[in-house]
């Protein structure tokens, strides 16, 4: 009679409450909502500017992705187009298609739908005023004669000095 081996320890599971990172659970919270607007997959909507380019982008937004029914490739993707950018991506329409499948991996869109509509604009925010420093003059304000001038130009000049900002000409 052999002695009874032991058997190898089984390898460790991993935890069900284990910490994942946020990218791990963004596609099954966001899936509902995406399914529900008729997009299987995000990747179309995060990656729109990069199917249309940076100028249909600012102008279009993809609303949904219907397939025929039963079936998973061949569907309309409907796209919201501001104001006259509609003809103009009529043109394109076969690059966008083509773009899409690619990202899908399969013929997923056969065709576009375009609904004209307004498309919110990315908040661009106003490019910051470089502050350039007073100007001294070479003696100071001194040489000028005028009186009332050179007590304007002093109480600019103060102004300037102390505030961040446009002065105010008073």
């Amino acid at each position: 009679m052999t002695p009874a081996m032991a058997k190898p320890p089984k390898p460790a599971e991993p935890r069900a409450n284990r910490a994942r990172a946020v990218g791990e659970m963004v596609g099954a919270v966001g899936g509902v909502a995406f399914r529900r607007f008729g997009f299987a997959q995000a990747q179309l909507i995060g990656r729109w500017r990069e199917v249309v380019g940076p100028v249909y982008a600012r102008w279009t937004l993809p609303e949904g992705l219907r397939f025929p029914t039963g079936q998973k490739s061949g569907g309309t993707l409907t796209i919201r187009v501001d104001g006259p950018f509609a003809p103009q991506l009529q043109h394109v329409a076969p690059a966008i298609i083509e773009r899409c499948n690619r990202i899908f991996g399969y013929a997923a869109v056969a065709r576009l739908r375009l609904v004209q509509g307004s498309v919110a604009q990315p908040e661009i925010p106003p490019a910051p005023v470089a502050q350039t420093p007073p100007v001294a003059m070479p003696g100071g304000l001194r040489p000028i004669r005028n009186e009332g001038l050179r007590a304007s130009l002093e109480a600019l000049a103060a102004e300037v000095a102390t505030k961040s900002g446009p002065p105010v000409i008073k």
